[in-house]
């Protein structure tokens, strides 16, 4: 079965607009069950920091925060639509990755 890997760049629940991208994501993901995970790369932990430095040099540029990455790559730098996510995610899942 195909997945994906939602990450979250977070700077922490202090950031209003982090916070808002992970209940967009939440309500987003909720009924393709096992098939997405969300993750939050949270900037404040070390393991966070070591992941945002490997997205960052992937997009050549630091990456936004907070910002969603899906499977490894960026598709939106700001809080898209419940709708738009779950289109993003629907196409990842048809295409096989």
């Amino acid at each position: 079965m195909q997945s994906v890997l939602l990450e979250i760049i977070y700077e922490g629940d202090h950031c209003i607009p982090c916070v808002y991208m992970l209940e967009t994501a939440e309500e987003a993901v909720a009924g393709f069950g096992d098939q997405v995970k969300i993750q939050l790369v949270y900037l404040r932990r070390e393991e966070g920091g070591r992941r945002y430095r490997e997205l960052s040099k992937q997009l050549g540029k630091p990456a936004p925060i907070p910002s969603i990455f899906l499977n490894g790559r960026l598709y939106f730098n700001i809080t898209p639509p419940v709708e738009e996510l779950q289109k993003a995610i629907q196409d990842i899942l048809q295409s096989g990755g």
